[in-house]
């Protein structure tokens, strides 16, 4: 099991800019694929990114805004997130693959879980 920190949420204007971190600890970090995740008020928990070990994918909803990365020797992910609109505001969450060697972006793929971090973007 890894332990997960989210940081960087916050309140930004229509088109402004956040970055999302994601701080891990208790396993090796660069052989699991992680994720990035988000739940709105009233809605389910939606995948947004992910990057295994050679690749990266997105939702459609913000490809070409967002951009997942990692920094294998800090054992830290981000969440680059441009052109931010009011419907991206949510409850982010990180998220580590159960196992790993694998692209995962389904929701039970992901065993370990921040405790989420708030993005509101306001109009």
């Amino acid at each position: 099991q890894v332990q997960l920190v989210e940081s960087g949420g916050g309140l930004v204007q229509t088109g402004g800019s956040l970055r999302l971190s994601c701080a891990a600890s208790g396993r090796t970090f660069s052989s699991y694929a992680m994720g990035w995740f988000r739940q709105a008020p009233g809605k389910k928990r939606e995948f947004v990114a992910g990057i295994s070990w050679t690749s990266t994918y997105y939702a459609d909803s913000v490809k070409g805004r967002f951009t997942i990365s990692r920094d294998n020797a800090k054992n830290t992910v981000y969440l680059q997130m441009n052109s931010l609109k009011p419907e991206d505001t949510a409850v982010y969450y990180c998220a580590g693959d159960r196992v790993p060697w694998r692209v995962a972006q389904s929701e039970a793929d992901f065993g370990s879980w921040g405790q989420g971090t708030q993005v509101t973007v306001s109009s």
